[in-house]
């Protein structure tokens, strides 16, 4: 009788096809993800000015009756500012983490008020990925030309 010998391990003939299946798996997701995380910063940037920092501004000007100016900028969100116009109401911190947040890549966000898009309110915008003003930059005013 011949004994049946136990297997151990893959052949080679095995081996390639599993690298080959992966290889056409990767080549197959690799494209639909690139782009991906510059789309993800662009995206967390438009979401800290339209809605993070334009809360916070929000809260101050319910305050104060007044958005900070621009020499006061976005630390007026954290403490109380001494130049004026002095807020008499400040009620601060407004921000939760005690810190001005920075764009995903990096850059303070430009604050101007009274802006000179928005001339009743405030311009806050990121210079985006290149970190000068272009027209990559996501601003909170609309634009024919973004």
């Amino acid at each position: 009788m011949c004994k049946k010998k136990d297997r151990h391990g893959f052949t080679l003939v095995e081996i390639m096809l599993v690298v080959i299946i992966l290889g056409v798996l990767v080549a197959m997701v690799v494209p639909n993800l690139a782009g991906r995380g510059e789309q993800a910063r662009r995206s967390a940037a438009k979401a800290d000015i339209e809605a993070n920092l334009a809360t916070t501004l929000d809260l101050y000007e319910f305050d104060n009756g007044r958005y900070p100016t621009t020499e006061q900028g976005l630390q007026a969100l954290l403490s109380q500012p001494t130049n004026p116009p002095v807020p008499a109401s400040w009620n601060g911190p407004y921000l939760k983490k005690k810190r001005i947040p920075k764009d995903p890549w990096g850059n303070d966000y430009v604050y101007v008020c009274p802006g000179t898009r928005n001339a009743q309110s405030y311009d806050l915008s990121s210079y985006g990925p290149d970190g000068v003003e272009s027209s990559d930059d996501i601003t909170n005013w609309a634009d024919d030309d973004q």
